[in-house]
């Protein structure tokens, strides 16, 4: 199959998971991204550890996944996050615990990336869930919103990248990490993105005022180049060329949601300082 079809097929699918999670309601949702935040975590594990401390990787995507669904029951039910904040750090410690009765000690080093992936891909996901409830009630049009903004980004960068960054602009955005960004791809994103950010506006998706939709979607932009060369870092210091293969096409999801890691908390952060949610 050629590989433009197959990419064009299977991100059709991946959109249309993605729609139906934040549309069909609160149990899709939490199906949908405790296994997205547990199947990420065993592809940073796979990509930093390989099969060192096997068990402490799966106590991780356990803990990760069940961070996720505390975070969600607490918002469900219009409680604080109090419970959610002490869990993970609970969580973290009995990692910490465990690791000492690790029956081999001898690349000890190495459980430093179980933490490091619980923080960069276990605490944002499960904070994820503050973005679809409001007092109690679940929404995922604001995540929606997010998500366009993000894809329109990525969308943005490629085909400005593809047509002005090889010969009119060539200028390498961050040459030592992702050799294939360019500054024209850094800006065409940054267009496309404010343009999401104008649209979700005009469509209802969104009812903050124009300013703050515009304001919010350049630098969710911003956030989401940082988020993609933080995992090219990872990827590239691990040696491979994607984080894993279950989107045909399109590697791991790891790559499919490396923006999305660091812009969304941008995104939500953003409207709380303005008090818009």
């Amino acid at each position: 199959m050629n590989n433009t079809v197959k990419r064009s097929i299977f991100g059709t699918v991946f959109l249309a998971v993605m729609l139906g999670g934040l549309l069909l309601g609160r149990g899709f949702f939490a199906i949908l991204f405790a296994l997205i935040s547990g199947i990420m975590l065993e592809e940073f594990y796979r990509m930093t550890m390989g099969g060192a401390y096997r068990r402490l990787q799966d106590l991780a995507i356990v803990l990760s996944i069940a961070l996720f669904m505390i975070v969600n029951s607490d918002l469900a039910h219009g409680e604080s996050a109090a419970t959610a904040l002490v869990s993970g750090f609970l969580f973290l410690l009995v990692i910490m615990v465990a690791s000492l009765f690790a029956k081999d000690h001898t690349d000890f080093m190495k459980t430093g990336f179980i933490y490091a992936g619980f923080l960069y891909i276990g605490i944002p996901l499960a904070l994820s869930n503050f973005v679809v409830f409001q007092d109690g009630v679940f929404s995922g049009l604001l995540m929606i919103a997010f998500f366009c903004i993000i894809w329109a980004s990525d969308v943005g960068a490629y085909c400005f990248g593809l047509l002005l960054g090889q010969k009119i602009w060539p200028a390498k955005l961050c040459p030592s990490i992702s050799p294939k960004k360019s500054w024209a791809g850094y800006i065409g994103g940054l267009l496309m993105a404010v343009l999401a950010g104008a649209i979700v506006k005009w469509t209802g998706l969104v009812n903050f005022p124009m300013v703050h939709c515009l304001a919010m979607a350049a630098l969710m932009h911003v956030m989401g180049v940082f988020g993609d060369l933080f995992e090219s870092m990872w990827k590239r210091a691990a040696g491979i060329k994607d984080s894993g293969y279950i989107i045909p096409g399109h590697g791991g999801l790891m790559d499919r949601f490396d923006s999305a890691l660091f812009a969304i908390p941008t995104g939500y952060f953003y409207l709380m300082i303005f008090e818009l949610v």
